[in-house]
């Protein structure tokens, strides 16, 4: 590619993003992996490679940015995965967290989710009284409930008490510490506890790569507030975590709010809306924003003997808060954003893929590259790649034509690349790069981290919106 590459179709494309194309991507790019891959891996688990923590870290981090670091209302907890058995008891897991499963009595034997199967059919329009094997055709078991949670032991033997279980909610860890950090947090109500954990939930059908995973991330906040004030909060919430994602770059239109019907709702829930994303193979959940009223606080004073009330410090009223709850994947927010930063277009006659992302997003925010391999290009490059080191993921690369580096650097989403060539040798300038407009400029070599680091703090809109 040439100094003077331009681009014959800009921000093209749009729809041409499929999840095989992410998934190739992911590999090709060391992003996300199979598990466990040299022995032949492990059904729907993942390894994030360098770009991938980096990408997925830069979500996370956006996250607490939002909700803790420009609010004054929101405290952190990092609550373990491991938690006492009567939790899920007093939640409700234990007796309730299941899906309806049943089984291939022909030649398969696959298991699926029953309601699944009857959603697939419903949806062609087919009747719902036979449902058989969507495999092989054969006939299937009755629905049995199958247990989502993982089980384990504590202690190093297996004996009656020591069952534990894997938490498939981070939600739960909030709760049960509710009286703790109301005691040193210095917060009145309204006041939210957010947190960013592993859950693990054994899932039937997983499935459409990281969508959905048997162990995931999530990103959740447990705001507490009084009775009178919990439906105008929900709606607050909703509007700041939809208003959230579009912040960061994704497309509007490709974003739906979706409150659940009756039919649809917890039975601890008032209200309950999802925010769905148009994902290749349709619009599914990226988050869930829920009423939960105050039942989780009042099933855990039942079951601890603790009293998890709020004293109003101005009326002295007791009461049991009530909950909002915003959840969000990190693995599926991950993504979210690459399929929809994900673009193709045609520059001189060759495709160039490149994932568009928020600069904040991206896992490199610059590529500092030599034109050449001599003449003292390599040194000079290094020695600005040192300078940018300390305030920015950046890289410095010298393997291959300056074209190909460029095309890593555009699938990998990196904004900006800073080449060094002969100019710079003789006046210390230096062309600097922008991966969505192909814009090139001149700039001093002392001004780069100034002139970076003003383009990081500006506003960004995605291409794909112009």
């Amino acid at each position: 590619m040439s100094s003077s590459e331009t681009s014959q179709n800009p921000a093209a494309g749009g729809d041409s993003v499929t999840m095989d194309k992410i998934v190739a991507l992911c590999k090709r790019r060391g992003f996300i992996f199979q598990s466990s891959e040299i022995y032949g891996g492990l059904a729907s688990t993942y390894d994030y490679g360098h770009y991938g923590v980096l990408l997925k870290n830069n979500v996370k981090a956006e996250w607490r940015r939002a909700v803790v670091q420009e609010r004054d209302d929101v405290v952190l907890l990092d609550a373990a995965i491991l938690m006492h058995p009567k939790t899920w008891e007093a939640s409700g897991h234990l007796e309730g967290f299941s899906d309806p499963l049943v089984q291939c009595l022909g030649d398969c034997k696959k298991r699926f989710r029953h309601d699944h199967l009857v959603e697939a059919l419903e949806a062609e329009g087919k009747p719902t009284d036979h449902v058989v094997c969507p495999n092989c055709g054969g006939e299937l078991s009755e629905p049995r409930q199958f247990n989502l949670m993982f089980e384990t032991n504590m202690g190093p033997v297996k004996e009656e008490g020591s069952t534990i279980y894997l938490r498939p909610e981070t939600a739960q860890g909030i709760f049960v510490n509710f009286k703790n950090v109301m005691q040193f947090a210095r917060k009145k109500l309204p006041m939210g506890i957010a947190q960013i954990g592993k859950s693990f939930r054994n899932e039937i059908t997983p499935g459409n790569f990281i969508f959905r995973t048997r162990e995931f991330e999530q990103m959740e906040i447990e705001y507490f507030c009084a009775p009178d004030d919990a439906a105008t909060k929900h709606e607050e919430w909703m509007a700041a975590r939809m208003q959230w994602y579009v912040d960061l770059g994704i497309r509007p239109d490709h974003l739906m709010l979706r409150a659940h019907g009756d039919d649809e709702l917890s039975h601890y829930s008032s209200a309950t809306s999802d925010i769905e994303y148009l994902f290749p193979m349709g619009w599914s959940e990226l988050e869930g924003i829920a009423n939960r009223g105050n039942f989780d606080l009042t099933q855990h004073a039942k079951f601890s003997g603790e009293k998890l009330e709020y004293m109003d410090p101005q009326t002295n009223e007791r009461f049991m808060p009530h909950v909002i709850e915003p959840s969000a994947g990190a693995d599926r927010g991950t993504l979210a954003f690459m399929v929809d930063s994900y673009d193709e277009e045609e520059v001189e006659g060759r495709e160039r893929v490149m994932l568009r992302l928020h600069p904040r997003l991206a896992p490199v925010k610059a590529a500092v590259l030599p034109l050449v391999n001599k003449d003292g290009q390599p040194e000079k490059a290094r020695a600005l790649y040192e300078e940018l080191r300390p305030l920015m993921q950046a890289e410095f690369d010298t393997g291959g034509s300056i074209g190909k580096r460029y095309r890593r650097q555009d699938e990998i989403g990196t904004p900006w690349g800073i080449t060094i060539d002969h100019q710079t040798m003789e006046d210390d300038t230096v062309t600097l790069r922008d991966r969505d407009s192909l814009d090139q400029s001149r700039l001093p070599i002392a001004e780069v981290a100034g002139e970076l680091a003003r383009r990081l703090a500006a506003p960004w809109q995605s291409p794909k919106l112009s």
